[in-house]
């Protein structure tokens, strides 16, 4: 069947496509009310009353998200692109269809197939939409069947596909192996805590240390959560999730790194040997952190990954985390704030994001804030009596476990929609990934 051109369409446009359409078609589109308003579409038939073309509204032509609502909207079929009147770029929307395609489908049938984009997509393309659905499917998955083994098998089956190497240091293990800051956050829960480690590439290529914070669920610990605060909490793996995705998608494209993933994975949860406020606890390299809050757990379980990482001596460390609600407070949920050590690093980042529709924000490492991780038994503290720069105050504790000639990211990310817009169910999310991946290729060239 011969795919149905879609013309995509903005206030501005209108008129010329007006001027292009026989006297009926003028009227029947007036009649029906088009005004090339984003997200509503309108079929158009020839006189005999069959279907010519359908007219999409949308926003602007750059937009990733233009038609992310088609192909849930549109009716079944497939559909052609037809860029007269708007100077669209066809990979762009090839993009944004695809993650606009997205449904989740482990507990329900989906509601409807989506429609078709005609035309043979980019590889590379298919292989950005499949990232970002991944992301979204480990986030969105009920935290009874995300745990840290299902994320070992996650990796595991990663490793099969790729040809890569996967090791998992579990339980008690992370004692004798030198991980106490990981072990003592999970250690409360039943579901054994673990750090996860894929290898992956040649050992002449470049080296990237990949983190991903893994709090499979996040009760808060003995500084127990709100019920509001804990309802969405299976997204607190959504660290791990990014980096679980991006090291899929940098192995399926064949990136030139060697790379290491890394994977704290823990439950953060409530029984009698669950860490307390006021233990103190050791920390791979060496330091004493006292735990002021449980609640801020993601950065006692990443800085042992961290420094691990650093042992290696990686050309590169980039870490994930959903790791503070101060960066929601900051920048809301669409815009994840991002450090690093090099500030060349961290802009080059941010400039790339927002050229592929992935925006990041640069914040700084203020280093007179150290002054609030301050604690009078330990090193320091994981937290501190402040309430201000909850996000660079979390940076800055990651900061203590890089050393200084190694260049190193941070992202904040939330992971998630609070609602439904067009190409962006609510749910799970990628944020940064894309950013981030486009970082590395460029780089690795």
């Amino acid at each position: 069947m011969t795919p149905t051109p879609l013309i995509p369409i903005t206030a501005n446009s209108l008129p010329a496509l007006l001027a292009s359409l026989s006297p009926a078609q003028q009227q029947y589109l007036h009649a029906s009310g088009f005004r090339a308003v984003p997200c509503t579409f309108c079929y158009l038939p020839d006189a005999s009353g069959q279907l010519t073309m359908v007219l999409a509204g949308i926003t602007h032509k750059d937009d990733l998200y233009a038609l992310g609502h088609a192909p849930l909207m549109l009716a079944p079929g497939a559909y052609q692109l037809d860029t007269r009147f708007e100077a669209i770029d066809p990979a762009v929307q090839q993009l944004g269809w695809l993650i606009g395609s997205y449904q989740f489908t482990r507990y329900r049938k989906p509601r409807r197939d989506p429609a078709q984009l005609a035309g043979l997509v980019d590889p590379e393309i298919a292989d950005l939409a499949r990232a970002v659905a991944a992301t979204r499917d480990l986030v969105n998955t009920a935290p009874e069947d995300c745990g840290p083994a299902e994320l070992q098998a996650h990796a595991e089956a990663l490793a099969v596909e790729h040809g890569a190497t996967v090791r998992a240091v579990v339980g008690d293990a992370l004692l004798t192996e030198n991980f106490p800051a990981i072990h003592a956050v999970g250690r409360a829960s039943p579901r054994a805590p673990r750090l996860i480690e894929l290898n992956w590439g040649d050992p002449k290529h470049p080296k990237l240390a990949l983190l991903g914070k893994g709090v499979c669920f996040d009760t808060g610990g003995l500084d127990i959560k709100p019920a509001d605060g804990m309802r969405w909490m299976k997204k607190d793996m959504g660290g791990a999730a990014h980096a679980l995705a991006l090291a899929e998608l940098i192995m399926r494209r064949k990136l030139p790194w060697r790379m290491q993933l890394l994977i704290s994975a823990v439950d953060n949860a409530i029984s009698g040997n669950a860490y307390r406020p006021g233990d103190v606890i050791k920390t791979r390299v060496g330091k004493t952190v006292e735990i002021d809050n449980t609640d801020a757990e993601g950065r006692v379980v990443l800085c042992d990954a961290i420094t691990y990482a650093a042992e290696q001596a990686p050309d590169l460390i980039v870490d994930f985390a959903t790791l503070t609600g101060a960066a929601r407070i900051a920048l809301g949920p669409d815009l994840p704030p991002v450090f690093g050590n090099r500030d060349n690093l961290r802009d080059a980042l941010v400039k790339l994001s927002h050229q592929v529709q992935d925006p990041l924000w640069p914040m700084p490492l203020w280093a007179p804030y150290q002054d609030m991780l301050a604690s009078s038994v330990a090193d320091f503290a994981n937290g501190g009596p402040s309430r201000h720069a909850g996000c660079i105050t979390a940076a800055l504790y990651l900061q203590r476990f890089v050393p200084d000639q190694l260049p190193w990211l941070h992202l904040d990310t939330y992971a998630w929609n609070d609602g439904d817009r067009p190409g962006r169910p609510r749910g799970g999310e990628a944020l940064g990934l894309r950013a981030v991946y486009q970082l590395l290729k460029q780089r690795a060239y």
